[in-house]
């Protein structure tokens, strides 16, 4: 039987946190899966139905939540936005979420959706994933969950949480490579032209995104600079040579814009790197740490072991396409 999925929507709602996961349930079911028997039943909800205003103006219709009453639900899903922040102070709200969440079998959030889950008392105690810019006041607000502004999405006791906006699309994925396998969830990414099926632990910037805006201008050429050299020696030194600085005022410079030296920045896009090799490649573990610029596998592992937690061999064996 097809698994009904709804997606919870609130007034001034983020329309990607509703679409995306509404899409991948929907693209599970397109005929190009052998005539097979539709898995999932996607719908969007909202407390009293009918047309709703996303954040974006755009006007989506949903069905009341209480005409599911009488159906059996197998996940919800709530999305996030802005409008979380009055929907948070809305009892009914509220109250609906803690209703459902007794009934279905899996329970899930987008983006400030956790705002709604934490009111509701659903998160007490776990680690949560929500959009980096909401994280601190998150945390703040419900200082009993664990906030971790890093992940694009956390499972902990049965509870999935996600990143924001296209994080919603990650987190269905794996909800659905959960019911369906790995190979189904693989193929509808590539139906959505998803550029890679981002594992959970990833974090929601990639290193290179991240240098770039946490610095400015000056330095985005020689972001991608270091991106192509990352397996030869890449000292200060050389670095302050590629923008026109001597050492002591280029480190400094950097670190002041950047808010990290110029060495954490190539360790980082490095282990992006590294991590990207591992995911999508099998080349060999030592082969990756050179053409990565650790030199050797010891390195990289201490590398590994200090940003994320994990030994390289394990963290291909977590997240490796199949």
């Amino acid at each position: 039987m097809s698994r009904k999925v709804a997606v919870l929507a609130v007034p001034d709602g983020q329309l990607l946190d509703i679409t995306g996961p509404f899409q991948c349930f929907a693209s599970a079911n397109e005929p190009a899966w052998n005539g097979a028997e539709p898995p999932y039943e996607p719908v969007v909800v909202s407390l009293a139905g009918g047309p709703l205003r996303t954040s974006s103006g755009l006007v989506i219709e949903t069905r009341p939540l209480a005409e599911l009453d009488g159906e059996e639900v197998d996940t919800l899903i709530v999305a996030g936005g802005i409008g979380t922040r009055r929907a948070m102070h809305d009892e009914a709200v509220i109250q609906a979420i803690r209703h459902w969440a007794a009934r279905v079998r899996r329970l899930a959030s987008v983006c400030t959706g956790a705002y709604l889950l934490a009111a509701a008392g659903l998160l007490d105690g776990k680690r949560v994933a929500t959009h980096w810019w909401a994280a601190d006041g998150l945390q703040r607000r419900f200082p009993q969950i664990r906030v971790e502004p890093e992940p694009i999405f956390i499972h902990d006791g049965g509870i999935w949480t996600s990143a924001g906006v296209t994080a919603g699309i990650d987190l269905s994925l794996a909800l659905i490579q959960e019911d369906l396998g790995h190979d189904r969830a693989m193929a509808i990414a590539r139906a959505l032209v998803v550029f890679l099926k981002r594992p959970g632990d990833q974090a929601q910037f990639s290193a290179a995104l991240e240098a770039q805006v946490s610095s400015d201008q000056d330095f985005t050429g020689l972001h991608a600079w270091v991106r192509e050299h990352l397996a030869e020696d890449i000292k200060v030194e050389r670095l302050a040579r590629r923008v026109g600085m001597s050492e002591r005022t280029f480190a400094r410079a950097y670190a002041a814009k950047a808010g990290r030296t110029p060495a954490r920045m190539v360790e980082a896009l490095r282990l992006e790197a590294a991590r990207r090799a591992l995911e999508t490649t099998d080349r060999p573990v030592k082969q990756v740490a050179r053409e990565c610029g650790f030199g050797d596998e010891e390195r990289m592992r201490r590398a590994f072991q200090r940003r994320l937690g994990v030994c390289p061999l394990d963290y291909r064996m977590r997240f490796a396409a199949e």
